[in-house]
């Protein structure tokens, strides 16, 4: 049992396409598995190949093979637990009475 738990899951190889979207109303990237396998919390995934320039204003689509490692049961649990704290680590929010000035806040930075 405690194998389930920390062991890792199985390692699979998979062709996936890549789509890259990359225009003035988005700034987008998606895979997709060819076969329909899905991605759960705490999997990892790596895509070959080389690397993918996308010129501005166009959309463009690419047939890569990826590798997924399916996660444990205990990494599946901790994602699940943690994820939305590691989420908004992400995030910055801001609260500041009145307008701000331009000057003020690059004094603040330099400081």
């Amino acid at each position: 049992m405690l194998n389930r738990l920390l062991g890792g899951g199985a390692t699979i190889d998979i062709d996936c396409t890549v789509t890259i979207i990359n225009t003035f109303e988005s700034f987008e990237a998606h895979v997709r598995f060819n076969d329909g396998t899905t991605v759960n919390p705490g999997d990892e995934v790596v895509v070959h190949g080389r690397p993918i320039e996308v010129p501005y204003g166009e959309t463009q689509h690419f047939d890569r093979r990826a590798t997924l490692k399916r996660a444990s049961k205990l990494e599946r649990m901790w994602t699940r637990a943690t994820g939305d704290f590691e989420f908004m680590e992400l995030c910055e929010f801001s609260f500041s009475q009145g307008k701000l000035e331009p000057n003020k806040l690059a004094k603040e930075y330099t400081s």
